[in-house]
């Protein structure tokens, strides 16, 4: 049976439009006039809310209790179900630097179990890590850091869709080369970096065309060494940013929107402390407290967060000029087109995934595959 919403304020690029009625059922059929809503449909009557495509976090470990590197059926579940109350639809489950068997672990439990849940969708993995610099590891334990590995990553080429990696290490050329040109569809993406300037504008000729968390686990940018966060910005390839307001100080998040604009994408990168109440958590067999929305290690380092989608998209609005429709932009049809897949727009033939929101982004609504997934109240 087809379904309407109506009554809403329909975000469709950067114009927000009354008066139209959207009939979807698995796919978004139609949008027509409010005077021509068919019958027999189920109406949804969302009483002027806001009405977007579904959020679309490309770099989340973990939410509500469990992590991606937990390799459970039960895991991705409790993270699909926890996160779909903020708004999202669709996630790249995110691995870390850890041992390759728990990395294979979590891999395969991705690839056996995606399809499953029942809230937001797993569209594949993120690979962050382990091809990382010891010297900007973050959060990520060290030990594990291992030189580029094509091997590893045909076992699994199906479900990788994104592999964060420094271009400056031992073996990174070969690996973009060989990744760009037997696996396109995966997503190259400079971070936990220690590149120069040069360095960094040579991968992205290589074939690295995103930059994960820009300006986090990456060198400082300096007036005479811009360093991986000088070629990002002087470049035209996408990046993404945790818009917690702790990551990023709020003039550095106003100068990568300016510069970025529709190449700038919203992420979590939370951990299993998302959704969670303040304490102590595990992230990649490393303590996390988590004290006023801020997750660090024992050391004090940042380990990655416990931000909402919604959130994120509110913080922008509150300190920056972004608009609403712009602001979505970042959330759902930016990622969607890295990734090359119809979701993320309100559109005719497009995937019904669609979110219900008020002026704050507070979420009212989530509908993913045409079904509604949370409802406020409910």
């Amino acid at each position: 049976m087809l379904s309407a919403i109506i009554n809403s304020k329909l975000i469709i690029a950067d114009t927000i439009v009354e008066n139209k009625v959207v009939i979807f059922d698995e796919k978004i059929h139609s949008i027509v006039d409010k005077d021509r809503l068919p019958k027999n449909v189920k109406v949804i009557d969302v009483d002027g809310a806001y009405l977007g495509g579904g959020f679309i976090d490309i770099h989340i470990h973990g939410s509500g209790g469990s992590d991606v590197m937990d390799a459970t059926k039960e895991s991705l579940e409790t993270i699909s179900e926890s996160i779909v109350k903020n708004g999202t639809t669709s996630f790249l489950a995110t691995t870390m630097t850890m041992d390759l068997h728990s990395i294979e672990k979590a891999l395969e439990n991705i690839q056996v179990n995606a399809s499953s849940v029942n809230g937001a969708n797993i569209l594949g993995a993120h690979m962050e890590g382990p091809f990382i610099n010891p010297k900007k590891c973050g959060a990520q334990d060290k030990k594990y850091i291992i030189d580029p590995d094509t091997s590893f990553i045909d076992r699994y080429k199906d479900i990788i869709k994104m592999i964060t990696l420094a271009p400056e290490v031992e073996g990174a050329d070969a690996f973009v080369k060989y990744i760009k040109k037997h696996y396109p569809h995966i997503i190259l993406s400079v971070g936990h970096s220690d590149a120069t300037y040069e360095q960094t504008m040579h991968a992205l000729d290589l074939g690295i065309d995103h930059a994960t968390h820009l300006g986090n686990a990456m060198n400082v940018m300096h007036h005479r060494a811009p360093g991986v966060i000088g070629a990002v910005l002087d470049s035209d390839i996408t990046c993404d940013v945790i818009a917690d307001r702790i990551h990023l100080h709020d003039a550095t998040l106003r100068t990568f929107w300016c510069i970025k604009k529709e190449r700038l994408m919203l992420i979590t990168d939370s951990m299993r402390a998302g959704c969670m109440c303040e304490g102590s958590y595990d992230l990649g067999g490393q303590v996390v407290n988590v004290e006023k929305g801020k997750a660090t290690l024992q050391n004090g380092q940042l380990a990655g967060s416990v931000l909402r989608l919604n959130e994120a998209l509110r913080n922008m609005r509150e300190i920056t000029d972004i608009s609403i429709p712009q602001a979505l932009f970042c959330v759902t049809e930016a990622p969607a087109r890295k990734l090359g897949i119809k979701k993320g727009r309100i559109e005719e033939g497009y995937d019904a995934d669609m979110v219900v929101f008020d002026e704050n982004f507070d979420i009212l609504l989530t509908i993913v595959d045409g079904q509604i997934k949370y409802k406020k109240g409910a």
